[in-house]
């Protein structure tokens, strides 16, 4: 009996329920004394727990992350301007229900990517949608979507995810069509998702960087209005770990 309702749990596809009553049933001291409406609950609560357990791994997936980041490593000792009160907001994720922007700004190798992947790590793990480009990279995808008649369709699941990061923002001058591309994205994105900007510009080279007055004007708006902003400065942080590790081979 036991077995058969294994078998039609694993067929509904309730794995957690399946995995917790093949334990219930292999360790009956440890439940004997508890009722059946418990035993049920501590069922329900595993089936619960596994499918959290797959949604995150699937959206963690999805977002492409360029490095495995997370929140409990992020150092805070180096003095480069980051604050912990306000990464402890960021990593709330209360910004991201008010559909807010975060601009990570600062010199390379200061460690703005990797914040901004620990931030969508800990997304990922309250169930927002989160995905990872390099500019240049989705200014590439576009035009090629263009070509393949999925340009509509490629804007639509952009607008939709919670958490867009965009790297290497303001490192190449943009063309026309990458300008209106732009616009696009973040005339949809508009108040009804977050953002993520990671620039080693300053946000005051931004307006140049796009180089068209009125479209810059359009862009920068969406983006910096009620967005937060971190500005990391001080040594690189490959710099230092790299001298740490070689003081540990030495020592």
């Amino acid at each position: 009996m036991i077995q058969q309702t294994l078998t039609q749990l694993r067929h509904l596809k309730l794995n957690g329920m399946a995995d917790a009553l093949l334990m219930q049933t292999e360790q009956p001291g440890n439940y004997d004394n508890l009722s059946f409406e418990e035993r049920i609950a501590l069922l329900a609560t595993s089936e619960q727990h596994e499918r959290e357990s797959r949604k995150q791994t699937r959206l963690l997936k999805a977002a492409k992350l360029k490095i495995h980041a997370n929140a409990q490593d992020i150092d805070y000792t180096q003095p480069r301007g980051l604050k912990q009160t306000k990464m402890a907001s960021l990593l709330s994720c209360e910004w991201l229900s008010k559909h807010q922007n975060l601009l990570l700004t600062g010199p390379c190798g200061s460690g703005k990517t990797y914040l901004a992947c620990a931030i969508a790590h800990t997304a990922c793990m309250k169930h927002y949608s989160v995905r990872y480009y390099r500019l240049s990279r989705l200014l590439l995808a576009l035009t090629q979507s263009k070509a393949d008649g999925t340009y509509t369709k490629t804007l639509n699941q952009l607008a939709k995810v919670n958490m867009l990061i965009l790297d290497d923002w303001g490192l190449k001058p943009l063309k026309s069509a990458q300008r209106n591309d732009l616009m696009e994205i973040m005339d949809d994105r508009n108040g009804s998702s977050s953002t993520v900007i990671i620039s080693q510009l300053p946000t005051d080279q931004w307006y140049e960087s796009i180089g068209d007055n009125t479209l810059a004007d359009a862009i920068l708006d969406r983006l910096m209005h009620n967005a937060y902003r971190i500005n990391l400065k001080g040594e690189s942080m490959r710099k230092l770990q790299s001298t740490l590790t070689e003081g540990e081979h030495i020592g």
